[in-house]
C-alpha cells in the first residue's frame, strides 16, 4: 500500500486564512444582511496600471499569430523582464547582479515554499516570530520543523519580535543555517535598518548559513535610510536568496508574477564537505518541476517598469499608504497601541483589555463586521496582536475606522 508523507500529518488542520474563510463565511449565511469589511486577507482592490493592461493586451494578440506566437518559455524567465529588473530594482541601488541569478516565477509564495527542495533536511531553521505561515508550513512539510509542542515547533528557533523589543529579532546566540527574514515585514509592517541588517550579513557569513530574504513589501518602503534589498549589504550575495513579487507592488495577485533572486556566488556543502552552486541547483529544480511563467505575464511586469508603469504602480501605492496612514491615525485615536503602517502596507496593534487574538477577531467580526487577522495565525509572539491591511478601498478603511473608533 502506498504511503504518505506524515509531516503533511503534523500541520494545523488548515492554512490560517482559510479558517479565516470559513468564519466569515458561516457570519454572513447566519447573518446575510450584515455589511462586512473585508481587512484581513492582504488582497489588493485596485485594478492593473493601464500600462500593464496594454502591454497584456498586446501580449495576448501576439499569441494569434504564427509569426508572434510563443510556446514553451525559458524556465528562467524571458530576457526582457531580467533586464528590466536588473535595471529598475538593482543597478540604480548600487548592486551588481547578472541575469542568471534572477529567476521568474509566478509570485515569492510558490519560491519561499519550493526553495527547501535543494537544501538538506538536516538544516537548522530559525525564524522571527510572528511570521508568513509558509515558511513554516513549507517546512514541516518537507519534516525540518520537527513536532509541535505547546504551539512552536521544537526544531525551530524562534525570535521573538514584539513591542517590548522593538519588533528587532534577536540574532542567535548559536549556529543557525537557515533565516528567514521578511522586510518590510508581514504581518507586523516593521522594517529591518541598514545596521541590523548587515549584522544578520555578518552573522550568516560566519555560521555559513544562508538567509531567506523576502522582500515582497519593498515597494512600499517610504524611509530612504531603509534598504530595498538585502543586496545592498556587502557580501550578502555569498549568503543570502532574495524574494520579490509583483501581486502587492502591482496589483499581480490574481496575475502571479514575481521572481527569485539566487546569487551564482552562493553555495552550500555536500554531505562529504564540498562547496556546490545553489543558483545551477535551483535552476536544475526548475529545470525540472516548472514550466516558467507565461509569456503573457512577463510581457504585462515588463510593463511596470515604463516610465508610464512606474508612474501608475507608484500611485497605487500611495493609495494604499494613505488608507494604512488612516488605519494607523484611527486606530491609535480609539485607545489602541499601533504598529507598522509607516513603510508597509500592514498595521499591527495590540487587542485591548487582554483580550486573545482570536477573541477580539471574534467580537470585532460579530459586533463591528469588519474582518481582521488574529496575530497568533502568524506564531507564538503574535498572540494578542492584530493584523490589518490597507488593501481595501478608501471608503472602507475611512468606514472601518469609525466603526472601531465607536465601538471602543
Amino acid at each position: 500500500m502506498a504511503q504518505l508523507n506524515d509531516n503533511f500529518l503534523k500541520l494545523q488542520k488548515n492554512y490560517l486564512f482559510i479558517d479565516i474563510a470559513n468564519k466569515v463565511s458561516a457570519f454572513k449565511a447566519a447573518h446575510p444582511e450584515a455589511n462586512l469589511i473585508r481587512l484581513g486577507i492582504g488582497d489588493v482592490t485596485l485594478p492593473l496600471a493601464p500600462a500593464v493592461i496594454e502591454a497584456l493586451h498586446k501580449a495576448v494578440d501576439e499569441m494569434a499569430h504564427k509569426d508572434t506566437f510563443r510556446g514553451y518559455g525559458p524556465e528562467h524567465g524571458y530576457d526582457f523582464l531580467q533586464d528590466a529588473i536588473l535595471e529598475n530594482d538593482f543597478k540604480p541601488r548600487g548592486i551588481q547582479l547578472e541575469r542568471d541569478d534572477i529567476f521568474i516565477s509566478d509570485g515569492a509564495k510558490s519560491d519561499t515554499g519550493n526553495i527547501g527542495d535543494i537544501l538538506s533536511l538536516r538544516n537548522s531553521i530559525a525564524v522571527t516570530d510572528p511570521i508568513y505561515p509558509v515558511y513554516i508550513d513549507s517546512n514541516v512539510m518537507s519534516g525540518r520543523a520537527g513536532d509541535l509542542v505547546n504551539g512552536a515547533w521544537n526544531n525551530i528557533t524562534y525570535m521573538p519580535c514584539n513591542a517590548e523589543n522593538n519588533f528587532v529579532a534577536p540574532i542567535p546566540d548559536h549556529a543557525v543555517d537557515i533565516i528567514y527574514l521578511c522586510y518590510p515585514n508581514n504581518p507586523t509592517g516593521t522594517v529591518i535598518t541598514r545596521e541590523r541588517l548587515k549584522q544578520w550579513v555578518d552573522y550568516a557569513l560566519q555560521n555559513h548559513s544562508i538567509i531567506m530574504y523576502d522582500a515582497a513589501y519593498e515597494a512600499y518602503i517610504q524611509d530612504p535610510s531603509i534598504p530595498h534589498s538585502i543586496y545592498e549589504i556587502e557580501g550578502a550575495k555569498r549568503c543570502a536568496i532574495e524574494f520579490h513579487s509583483f501581486s502587492k507592488t502591482a496589483g499581480f495577485t490574481g496575475t502571479r508574477c514575481g521572481y527569485t533572486v539566487v546569487p551564482q556566488e552562493l553555495t552550500a556543502r555536500t554531505a562529504d564537505g564540498k562547496e556546490a552552486s545553489l543558483n545551477q541547483l535551483w535552476n536544475r529544480r526548475q529545470s525540472t518541476k516548472y514550466n516558467g511563467t507565461s509569456y503573457i505575464q512577463q510581457r504585462g511586469a515588463e510593463a511596470i517598469y515604463t516610465p508610464e508603469g512606474k508612474q501608475q504602480v507608484r500611485e497605487t501605492i500611495q493609495y494604499y499608504m494613505e488608507n494604512a496612514r488612516i488605519m494607523r491615525e484611527g486606530l491609535t485615536k480609539a485607545g489602541l497601541q499601533v504598529f507598522g503602517g509607516e513603510n508597509a502596507p500592514y498595521i499591527w496593534f495590540r487587542a485591548p483589555q487582554g483580550m486573545t487574538s482570536w477573541q477580539f477577531f471574534d467580537r470585532l467580526l460579530e459586533e463591528v463586521h469588519v474582518v481582521c487577522t488574529p496575530g497568533v495565525g502568524f506564531g507564538p509572539s503574535g498572540e494578542g496582536y492584530i493584523r490589518l491591511t490597507a488593501f481595501g478601498s478608501r471608503e472602507n478603511s475611512l468606514e472601518a475606522m469609525q466603526r472601531i473608533l465607536t465601538w471602543l
